[in-house]
């Protein structure tokens, strides 16, 4: 199936590995053109491995996501090597794990710079660019917590919640105008962020990774974690034409581990 995505430009933070790796390679696969960041010097490999695997034109550029500089030069410098930018792909690192008397206040705060200003500020840099040209993509990485509360993960848990209700309010503002708006929400999809949770949960518990990692399958559905390319290709999806009468969803991708009905 032909996604529709050839020449199209994608911007996917958080990309050096995990889950933005995996959606930048799936969307690069389907004929798109990517820009990809990173605080991390692994960004340039990641970008060598990608266009290795794709042929695809892949632009790194190094950014933090918290400094809110940084985050206006990656989207100008994205615009100024490609012209434009239909497709944003927000993702980026998790809080760290933990129960709400083990984290101070600073702690919140740095959990909505990192996972909802972070978002907010990407957004305003390219919906102004993508309300120009009337058309436009966004799609933001969140989790399946924000259907059911995931034991100790309370930062998380709480600010995740806050980017799906800005995901579904410019939904609402923007869809008319051409852009449309969507979140995916993986559960357990076997990546660094997962092995440092599941690393957590044994050290807590006396157990190995392996035996943690059973307890999660074991609520699973379908019996297993997700994979990343299962992951990318839903991003691949989601952003394309080919899903062109999806808005304001929460996709959830996690293998029916969500109990919720709707």
């Amino acid at each position: 199936m032909d996604l529709g995505l050839k020449d199209q430009v994608a911007l996917v933070t958080a990309a050096s590995k995990g889950l933005g790796k995996a959606a930048a390679l799936a969307l690069a696969r389907e004929g798109a053109r990517v820009s990809i960041c990173s605080r991390s010097d692994q960004i340039d490999v990641a970008a060598a491995e990608i266009h290795d695997h794709t042929d695809a034109e892949v632009l790194p550029i190094h950014a933090d996501l918290t400094v809110p500089e940084d985050i206006e030069s990656l989207v100008k410098n994205t615009l100024e090597h490609f012209g434009k930018i239909d497709i944003l792909i927000i993702n980026a690192g998790g809080p760290p794990p933990g129960n709400f008397l083990s984290f101070k206040p600073a702690d919140w705060e740095a959990a909505v710079q990192l996972t909802l200003m972070s978002a907010v500020r990407l957004c305003y840099a390219v919906i102004p660019h993508m309300l120009e040209r009337g058309y436009g993509c966004i799609v933001t990485t969140q989790s399946y917590s924000v259907k059911q509360p995931i034991d100790n993960l309370i930062l998380s848990n709480s600010v995740r919640m806050a980017v799906i209700g800005l995901m579904k309010s410019l939904a609402n503002e923007f869809g008319s105008k051409g852009i449309r708006v969507n979140s995916v929400n993986p559960a357990w999809t076997w990546t660094g962020r997962v092995e440092q949770l599941m690393s957590d949960r044994a050290t807590r518990s006396g157990a190995s990774i392996e035996q943690e990692s059973s307890k999660v399958t074991g609520s699973i559905p379908l019996g297993r974690m997700g994979t990343v390319e299962e992951f990318g290709q839903t991003i691949a999806f989601l952003a394309s034409p080919a899903a062109a009468f999806i808005h304001g969803h929460a996709l959830m991708f996690d293998g029916g581990a969500s109990k919720a009905s709707l």
